[in-house]
């Protein structure tokens, strides 16, 4: 029998590289195997993102170029999900626009694969038309039965939860993602014990808001108490999680990351802007007075912490002195790296009705905000230069070196044989450069 071949392209997100991990799982128990090249592929899989106007633009360029392939092989089954196709009308426009799309999934139905592909050849012999299949219910059931194909060894992501309550007036996620989900506590403490057992080295909880996890939920488990119940698993073993949000991480969650061996010390804190009016205009929940309180207690309980940010230049209104006080915020608390952008107006967000900002200012405003961090990012790095670090040995990008993370989640290369991939090794940071640090295996 020919063999049959998938191929898996994401885009965005932690979440979505974990969800095309599921989608994955389902084809490889089809009997598919993965190839990395889009021609050899029976079945062709876009996991897309809306979060940006410039990721939404790429993925149609994307989807265009597969018009060839299809030309080539009519029996070759394109298919498109994830965030892009559950916004409002978004499935018609991609079903109008190209025509040789087969399927179309939604965010909350991505489990419905191999039916759908079942369904399609079935369809074929008919002579019938595509599967569009989208899940509009606002709190759609977390589907358990899906098995990851994990591909990212030593690390792993664990889901916590799905979707977001928050309503960010910039944000789509609410409306591609649902409203919040929390996985059941037992069930995630299982995952992560097997992920453990089975050599993993680096877990990730993901969720859209992992603080708010087990809201929704009636059993008395929280984020905090789950940590607790995670804090108990033995092995030696790294655990991060994203996203937090400013108005829900506590002071206790802080402590128990400091007094958790296994809990790394760092933590992704999204600001967005470090204005009180733009924070208010974005509906964020807090204030700077809050951020910087959060800050001190993480500071206070983790010194060395490496603390990373999210950053938006550009939001509608933004005034001169608003974009000084995110300077300023930025400068005060010293991230170890931040993801900066510039605003993007989303459809069906309220911020896309309000009045935009010329991209002119924008593009020159966001150039001195990566000048400021790149140049923070630098001193610290420089304060690295000397001492020896434990790196989680992550992959070897070419022959005879290596590269990983610390749990303060600095990048780090250095030479050293493929084999030690999965390793903790100790490393003296010898060299700092804009991207990574560089160093050598030390023993002891």
């Amino acid at each position: 029998m020919e063999n049959k071949y998938y191929y898996i392209e994401t885009f965005g997100c932690q979440m979505n590289v974990h969800e095309s991990e599921k989608l994955a799982g389902i084809l490889v128990k089809m009997g598919y195997a993965e190839t990395k090249e889009r021609a050899q592929a029976h079945v062709i899989v876009f996991n897309t993102c809306c979060i940006r106007d410039t990721a939404e633009k790429k993925i149609f360029g994307n989807i265009g170029e597969l018009k060839i392939l299809k030309r080539q092989d009519k029996s070759r089954i394109i298919v498109i999900v994830g965030c892009m196709t559950q916004q409002e009308g978004m499935a018609e426009v991609i079903a109008t626009k190209f025509p040789f799309v087969d399927i179309i999934l939604g965010t909350s139905n991505i489990h419905l694969l191999e039916q759908k592909i079942v369904e399609l050849e079935e369809r074929r012999h008919r002579k019938r038309g595509k599967i569009i299949d989208i899940d509009t219910n606002e709190k759609p059931a977390v589907n358990e039965d899906t098995i990851p194909y994990r591909t990212s060894y030593p690390n792993a992501w664990v889901n916590i939860m799905y979707g977001c309550n928050n309503f960010c007036s910039y944000c789509i996620v609410p409306f591609v993602r649902g409203r919040e989900r929390s996985r059941d506590p037992e069930v995630i403490l299982e995952e992560v014990q097997s992920l453990v057992k089975a050599g993993y080295k680096e877990i990730t909880l993901l969720g859209q808001n992992v603080d708010s996890y087990g809201s929704d939920r009636n059993d008395g488990v929280n984020f905090y108490t789950l940590l607790q119940k995670i804090a108990k698993i033995e092995g030696k073993f790294r655990l991060r999680f994203m996203t937090s949000h400013p108005k829900d991480l506590s002071e206790e969650v802080i402590k128990l990351i400091a007094e958790t061996p296994n809990f790394c010390n760092n933590i992704h804190l999204p600001v967005q802007a470090g204005s009180d009016a733009i924070l208010k205009a974005m509906n964020r929940h807090y204030d700077r007075e809050r951020y910087f309180y959060l800050i001190d207690l993480i500071k206070k309980y983790m010194p060395n912490c490496g603390i990373t940010s999210d950053i938006m230049v550009g939001f509608p209104g933004e005034t001169e002195e608003d974009f000084l006080d995110t300077l300023d915020l930025v400068e005060k608390v010293r991230y170890h790296n931040a993801f900066t952008f510039i605003y993007s107006p989303r459809k069906g967000t309220v911020a896309a009705k309000m009045e935009q900002i010329p991209y002119a200012i924008k593009s020159e405003r966001i150039g001195r905000l990566i000048a400021l961090q790149n140049k923070i990012t630098l001193e610290i790095s420089q304060e690295y230069v000397g001492k020896v670090m434990e790196v989680l040995v992550e992959d070897a990008p070419k022959p005879n070196m290596l590269c990983g993370r610390t749990d303060c989640g600095r990048l780090v290369n250095f030479a050293g044989n493929k084999e030690l991939v999965g390793q903790f090794v100790n490393v003296r940071i010898d060299k700092n450069k804009a991207s990574a640090l560089i160093g050598e295996i030390v023993n002891g």
